[in-house]
């Protein structure tokens, strides 16, 4: 971890030639695009050192990115707040006709009765026999109809 953090420091002190051959080491041999900055250029090889010394982001992070970026295309604007974006490692609890069910969110989906699932909703049709939403039957999302 020592080396990354002396790599890290030393981005300050390379030349913009030296900045440019390190940008194709990281970026799979790309140029550096003309017009990028000292900060951000030595920012974005930063992060990519970083990425390979510590793993990138979690799979639930680059599907939510993903969402909004398809989001932002189809309606120019994006809802950062539309459902509770939920941890790996939290155990969703529901009580149904007098059952208790937990479901285990994973960093892909979720796991439920030792199967993997992508999303809550085929969980909570399983559970219920009828089309439910997911996130609506385990109490992360108020109905949209309902009074506030």
């Amino acid at each position: 971890m020592a080396g990354l953090e002396v790599q890290l420091a030393g981005l300050a002190t390379l030349s913009q030639a030296q900045l440019r051959t390190e940008w194709r080491k990281y970026h799979k041999g790309q140029l550096m695009p003309l017009g990028l900055g000292r900060d951000l250029a030595s920012r974005a090889i930063a992060w990519q050192m970083q990425e390979r010394v510590r793993g990138g982001l979690a799979t639930a992070t680059r599907r939510e990115l993903k969402r909004l970026v398809k989001q932002l295309a189809e309606t120019g604007d994006i809802d950062l707040g539309k459902e509770p974006l939920l941890k790996p490692g939290t155990k969703l609890v529901r009580q149904w006709h007098g059952t208790i069910y937990h479901v285990l969110v994973l960093e892909d989906g979720f796991q439920f009765q030792d199967r993997h699932y992508r999303s809550l909703t085929p969980i909570a049709r399983e559970i219920t026999g009828a089309a439910w939403s997911g996130p609506r039957f385990f109490g992360l999302k108020d109905r949209s109809d309902a009074p506030r």
